[in-house]
């Protein structure tokens, strides 16, 4: 058996850019649970380390005390290396076993795993600092595996009703109580056995929580407000407010901390973030600390019903796919009455506001819309990440303004290219 596990990230995080500037690609959120957590749930008892690219070390080692992160235990002999854009399904550890000689695991040209342990594992010992490539990994046995994993962040929202699923199993136990807030009277259950209601939460009179086409888990301390619909699959994490008439449609994750209202169909809302007001969101996935403006709406259908096309990281891609919403990085405010065409893609700390559609990929750290943008100062945005966060009294550290001040560099190219000021 492998001394520890490393989830690590490979070359290919920039497809799930601007989603994962200010984080690793396994603490995505699809489903219930991160990236991370599944594979986590998969191996109890193994310690855990972390990869990720160098910039993000700082933060990661402050928000994770109990890991290590880009090193290893001098005790450590032998590791199962584990691509952080995996979803790790419940047989994960069954086709990625801890137990055996160095396999590499690949699905296609992907990496999934690779359990090393010798030489192996001391030569990649040496590349810690870096990210890694299918190249590390040469000479392997190689073993072909049957194993999803994400791309680009509409592969999230694709897997992310079916993970809502898989998640409600594989940490529900049904013979435990269910209904652990306060349900009041008026309050419409369907299919009671399908919905955790989590300690402290509470659904008020008039909401309806339908789980016949899936289930529902309500977090800890989350309020429903009173007229409510909400249709599983679906997920609220802890301490969200679901806001009055809010009608939250199938295969959507509202992560914690976050208020939501209006319209949200087959959408991820990551954590921290609001869209309290009405408006559309469909087949989004918004990161932290995000903030829609009243009536802010999105397409997520062409209305010749084609496959959408998507730029990422300053490259279009053809998403494969008829239906793609927003995609925004984290930080990012949108004004009131805000359109996003289909398959925009925001980046992290903009503020986007004005009439008509802005463009359909829009530079992190930009400031204005369809008329005209410029940059959003670093001075200025660090303003307001500050506030926010304080509001929720969550501090904002030097390793939060050391990663700021990185992404503001790093993200310089692509504003140069639309002849913002840089």
């Amino acid at each position: 058996m492998v001394d520890t596990i490393c989830i690590f990230e490979g070359i290919y995080y920039s497809r799930l850019l601007p989603l994962v500037y200010f984080r690793p690609t396994y603490d995505l959120r699809c489903g219930i649970l991160t990236l991370r957590e599944k594979i986590q749930l998969n191996y109890p008892g193994i310690p855990v380390s972390l990869h990720s690219r160098r910039y993000l070390s700082d933060l990661l080692k402050e928000q994770n005390p109990d890991f290590k992160v880009n090193e290893f235990d001098n005790t450590v002999k032998s590791c199962l290396f584990i691509n952080g854009r995996v979803i790790a399904d419940n047989d994960f550890s069954m086709k990625i076993p801890t137990k055996g000689s160095d396999t590499l695991y690949v699905n296609g040209d992907t990496i999934i795993a690779a359990r090393v342990s010798g030489k192996n594992f001391e030569n990649l010992k040496q590349a810690i600092q870096d990210i890694f490539t299918i190249s590390d990994f040469n000479g392997l046995f190689k073993q072909e595996v049957d194993i999803d994993y994400v791309n680009y962040p509409w592969d999230l929202v694709k897997y992310n009703g079916a993970q809502i699923r898989k998640d409600f199993e594989r940490i529900v136990n049904r013979n435990q109580e269910m209904m652990n807030g306060t349900i009041y009277e008026g309050a419409h259950l369907i299919n009671k056995k399908d919905i955790y209601i989590g300690k402290g939460a509470v659904v008020k009179p008039g909401a309806v929580l339908d789980a016949d086409e899936g289930p529902i888990y309500i977090g800890e301390d989350v309020k429903i407000f009173p007229n409510a619909v909400i249709e599983g699959p679906c997920y609220i994490g802890d301490k969200s407010l679901i806001k009055v008439g809010a009608k939250i449609y199938e295969n959507t994750s509202i992560g914690p901390v976050c208020k939501v209202g209006g319209e949200v169909e087959e959408s991820i809302i990551h954590s921290y973030s609001n869209k309290q007001h009405d408006g559309f969101l469909g087949h989004a996935y918004l990161g932290s600390w995000v903030n829609l403006g009243a009536d802010t709406n999105n397409s997520d259908l062409k209305n010749n019903y084609g496959s959408i096309k998507v730029i990422i990281n300053d490259e279009q891609i053809d998403s494969g796919s008829q239906f793609v919403g927003l995609t925004m990085g984290d930080h990012s405010k949108s004004a009131i009455n805000t359109m996003f065409n289909t398959g925009t893609v925001v980046g992290v700390s903009c503020n986007i506001f004005g009439s008509g559609f802005p463009d359909k990929y829009i530079p992190s750290f930009s400031w204005g819309g369809s008329e005209q943008k410029t940059t959003y100062a670093l001075d200025r945005s660090l303003e307001v990440a500050k506030r926010v966060m304080e509001r929720r009294k969550i501090e904002f550290t030097e390793a939060d303004e050391r990663l700021f001040n990185k992404v503001f560099d790093l993200t310089r190219e692509e504003r140069k290219k639309r002849g913002m000021p840089h």
